[in-house]
């Protein structure tokens, strides 16, 4: 059986451990691609050679063009600029725009039949940008952010209750930014709601933290951004769909009238398997998490509007 073919566009943090993680898994060959000439290759050949001792036969390309990226079963983009301390992820959004505008056209041209998974900030609107511009339908183009927020608040509730990580699901919808919604009433801990086993006061705590959590790490790094996590959370969305699992995600997807939502890319959790995203789940929500949702999606709509999309 042929190996299934993973590209990564943007050879920075985020991408690089990106397909570290991919081949540490053994998910397929990946080819790194970058416009920055001998970075990619540099950083595919030296992944490679990290095969013999890890124990992985998957193949690295490095390159600074797109036919070797042919006939991708998934693309991940990664591309852009970085947040600086003090920037906002929306500050990002006509640069970023541009260069991901141009990467789907790139990939569309090469792997029509692909999935794509967009990482670049700020993250709902770009993904938006991604979709427009590859004409796919709406199953085969998502966005990497319900995972990683969810990620943060897991490793919160696990360090407040002291269990292990693995013990503990959390639930985040909404935008990828400071209005996202985490969900501490459908965050459990060994299946018990996690509102019955630590005080509201922590719990707000953890909410406003894992808001920020992008933020923390871009205040202490101080040149660049978060790209361990980010990269690990784009790895599991890729694994859901080339082996098939039917995992429900949380994922930025295209609602048309879920959660009372139409024409936006925003997060919510979704069944990811062989055809990407193949099914929306809809939980009910109290008032409150409703109009805090919207208001997530409002300021998503608001980065749309000025894309002129």
């Amino acid at each position: 059986m042929a190996r299934k073919k993973i590209t990564v566009v943007g050879a920075g943090n985020v991408g690089a451990t990106t397909a570290h993680w991919l081949v540490s898994k053994e998910l397929g060959d990946v080819v790194l691609v970058d416009i920055i000439e001998g970075m990619p290759q540099g950083k595919a050949l030296d992944l490679a050679q990290a095969g013999p001792v890890e124990g992985y036969d998957s193949r690295l390309i490095g390159t600074n063009g797109y036919k070797e990226t042919a006939n991708s079963d998934v693309v991940v983009i990664t591309s852009g600029i970085a947040r600086k301390p003090g920037m906002s992820r929306d500050d990002l959004l006509n640069t970023n725009a541009n260069i991901v505008a141009s990467v789907t056209e790139e990939i569309v041209k090469y792997s029509p039949n692909c999935i794509i998974i967009v990482v670049s900030n700020p993250l709902d609107a770009m993904t938006q940008v991604a979709w427009k511009k590859s004409g796919f339908p709406k199953n085969r183009v998502l966005g990497m952010a319900g995972v990683l927020d969810s990620a943060r608040m897991r490793c919160f509730l696990a360090e407040a209750l002291n269990v292990s990580v693995e013990n503990v699901t959390a639930f985040v919808l909404g935008g990828h930014g400071d209005t996202m919604v985490p969900l501490p009433r459908y965050s459990t801990c060994a299946g018990i709601p996690v509102t019955e086993l630590l005080p509201k006061e922590t719990l707000d705590q953890i909410v406003t933290r894992t808001a920020n959590g992008g933020a923390e790490i871009v205040s202490l790094l101080k040149t660049g951004s978060a790209y361990y996590a980010p990269s690990s959370s784009a790895v599991e969305m890729v694994e859901a769909i080339l082996k098939d699992k039917k995992k429900i995600l949380p994922c930025a997807v295209l609602l048309e009238g879920e959660y009372g939502i139409n024409g936006l890319f925003v997060g919510v959790p979704v069944k990811i398997g062989s055809g990407g995203v193949e099914e929306i789940i809809q939980i009910n929500l109290t008032a409150d998490e409703r109009a805090a949702l919207q208001k997530s999606a409002g300021s998503v709509q608001e980065l749309v509007e000025k894309l002129n999309l």
